[in-house]
């Protein structure tokens, strides 16, 4: 699918989400009430022009600097300028247009709604499979985010490799995107409607798994996922049997992650310093850390608290100087296992 296909799309056959097709591009998770409370004082337009597929809100982002990829007209990028505060700042990159022309002409109206003295937001027109074209300095974001985007990128490779280039050490990828239980036959990529609908650009899992260890992103984790309903007979009969769920993952930019969740005997405590989660620190779906409770993880995620933003709000317990074997209970499991229903509810899962 090409580039201009999907900026048509996006600038001129939509002009709302009402004009989407199936609820693939505007599935709502289970909003938190901080984000609920930034998200009522973003422009109504903005609003309107949101096609997201989950929530790309990470904790703990006071004075982050932030990239968010395919930021569309600007909704993710407002709400999170909110969240880093005057002293963070927000950076958006999209290839429409008309969705920029959208989001540059709220940029008072925002920082005046969240009491910022000046705009912390900017703007860029580029393609997110080619960052190095953009005037953005390697390592200079703290975390980058998008919001069903990359599965409409056309060399989604490029995506992750750019993303990691752009992240300090210790930064991180926090994005949620439309995932398949297969690989998306070659003649459903060539349909213009179910690509802009983000199902036929829809990767594999498995396949971005590996394409997430490529770009340097070991050991991926999935935060959250729930199962897409398509809702639209005949474009539920082109795809079939295929499903396809949105997913949240994010990615850490740590050098030399294990491949596997390897025991060293470590755990941390969470001292529930972070404002938005006082009471507990959900790092994926098989880590809930509650405030005060010793919580036994494996080195991977010991390295993702211990060397990143999140390193001043744990305590540490152990180091790496005795190796017990593979945390019990770990392994790579497909998202769509344990997924039901409508809603698409997902079983507990257990592991480091």
């Amino acid at each position: 699918m090409k580039h201009d296909a999907v900026q048509s799309y996006y600038g001129e056959v939509l002009q709302g989400s009402a004009d989407l097709q199936t609820n693939a591009c505007c599935t709502p998770g289970e909003m938190p009430a901080h984000l609920k409370a930034t998200l009522s004082k973003i422009h109504d337009e903005v609003l309107t022009r949101y096609y997201g597929c989950g929530l790309i809100a990470p904790q703990a982002l006071e004075g982050m600097r932030i990239l968010d990829l395919g930021c569309g007209a600007g909704r993710d990028v407002y709400a999170l300028s909110a969240m880093v505060g005057e002293a963070g700042a927000v950076v958006g990159v999209d290839m429409t247009p008309a969705q920029l022309e959208v989001a540059r002409r709220h940029q008072d109206f925002h920082a005046e709604a969240f009491g910022h003295a000046k705009s912390n937001v900017e703007f860029h027109e580029g393609f997110i499979e080619k960052l190095d074209d953009l005037d953005l300095a390697p390592g200079s974001f703290d975390i980058i985010v998008s919001n069903c985007v990359l599965n409409l990128a056309t060399d989604k490779p490029a995506v992750l490799r750019g993303a990691q280039r752009l992240l300090k050490p210790g930064g991180e990828m926090y994005f949620s995107d439309v995932y398949a239980d297969r690989r998306i036959p070659a003649a459903l990529a060539e349909d213009e409607v179910l690509y802009g609908e983000c199902l036929s650009g829809a990767l594999y899992w498995n396949d971005f798994l590996t394409m997430a260890r490529a770009a340097g992103f070991g050991d991926p984790r999935r935060v959250e996922q729930r199962l897409l309903t398509v809702e639209n007979p005949e474009l539920e009969e082109k795809v079939a049997p295929i499903r396809f769920l949105s997913a949240t993952y994010r990615l850490f930019n740590l050098d030399g992650l294990e491949p596997a969740c390897e025991d060293y005997g470590q755990a941390v405590i969470y001292k529930g310093t972070v404002p938005e989660a006082r009471h507990e620190l959900v790092l994926d779906d098989h880590h809930v850390m509650q405030t005060g409770k010793v919580f036994p993880v494996c080195g991977n995620t010991w390295r993702m608290l211990a060397e990143t933003r999140f390193a001043p709000h744990f305590e540490f317990i152990g180091d790496f100087s005795t190796h017990y074997g593979i945390f019990e209970g770990c392994g790579g499991d497909s998202p769509f296992n344990g997924l039901t229903g409508d809603a698409g509810a997902a079983l507990g899962g257990g592991c480091c």
